[in-house]
């Protein structure tokens, strides 16, 4: 399927008014489980790229070529739509308008801008700082012009509540709709009642929650987020977070028995082969033998 086509079907969904569960993949195989899971769309994770390819903490260390070459590879691999976070789109608003422009290219469906300072932070960690409310306009401006399939989304994100408190949030996510913003995100409310004001707030929008495991946002199953009017119910780094755990209890193993089969906490040799498609591969190859 052609990116745009994606593109268009997924505003579509969105619009229908039905939650979408999106989990966050740090890399195009944690892309393929997803996929193969049946969930509707997929999240490159800021976060969980530094985390995974640079081994370190989501505190702006990624630039927009990694990002751009991961949002491509991920691409390759599924047809979801893919929501790449931009993180503030690595400068003023002629910057963002490049990002927009590179993002989209690589096989974005939706592009996540927040309004935080250089060097960003993840959402929830202290130590936040946010630009005034006007440079935080011309970038989702900017980002809405740069785009040239009128169904890439632009996410406009606020970290606000951290910094400036709870109303300062709400009215920024506000100003961002009328700049064009395409879905809203108010990062990191800390209580059920917060949540429950943010979709009532920004009536007619849809909106992203992202629940964090460990995080300061309270943690409530899909079906009460969507009667709350959340439409993207995001899980950056579950995946990740389980992968991690994954990895320790495995290799704790191999070194606590000096060796390992199928019966330890791994996946199987052939599912790992039928999760990167070796089927399709080798039929290729069949197809084009000398």
């Amino acid at each position: 399927m052609l990116n745009h086509e994606i593109n268009r079907a997924f505003k579509q969904r969105l619009q229908t008014g039905k939650p979408i569960l999106m989990p966050g993949a740090a890399n195009a195989l944690a892309a393929r489980v997803i996929e193969d899971l049946e969930f509707e769309a997929v999240y490159l994770s800021g976060a969980g790229l530094t985390n995974t390819y640079l081994g370190m903490p989501d505190m702006g260390f990624v630039n927009l070529t990694e990002i751009a070459q991961h949002t491509s590879t991920i691409r390759d691999a599924t047809e979801l739509p893919i929501v790449v976070d931009a993180d503030n789109g690595f400068g003023n608003a002629l910057n963002v308008r490049h990002t927009i422009r590179t993002l989209e290219r690589a096989g974005a469906s939706a592009v996540q801008l927040e309004d935080q300072k250089t060097p960003k932070r993840c959402g929830h960690f202290s130590g936040k700082e946010v630009v005034p409310l006007e440079e935080a306009r011309s970038r989702i401006r900017a980002a809405v012009d740069a785009r040239q399939d009128e169904n890439l989304m632009i996410v406009a994100r606020t970290d606000a509540r951290a910094t400036d408190g709870y109303n300062e949030a709400l009215d920024r996510a506000s100003a961002f709709i009328e700049d064009g913003a395409d879905i809203t995100f108010v990062e990191a409310p800390q209580s059920v009642e917060e949540m429950q004001g943010i979709p009532s707030a920004l009536n007619g929008t849809p909106q992203l929650v992202n629940l964090v495991v460990g995080g300061k946002t309270p943690i409530l199953g899909a079906p009460e987020l969507g009667e709350m009017g959340f439409s993207l119910i995001l899980y950056a780094n579950v995946a990740l977070q389980a992968a991690v755990y994954g990895m320790q209890m495995a290799l704790n193993q191999l070194k606590e028995n000096g060796r390992m089969d199928e019966g330890g906490p791994v996946a199987s040799f052939m599912e790992r082969q039928r999760m990167v498609r070796k089927d399709l591969f080798d039929e290729l190859e069949n197809r084009y033998a000398i």
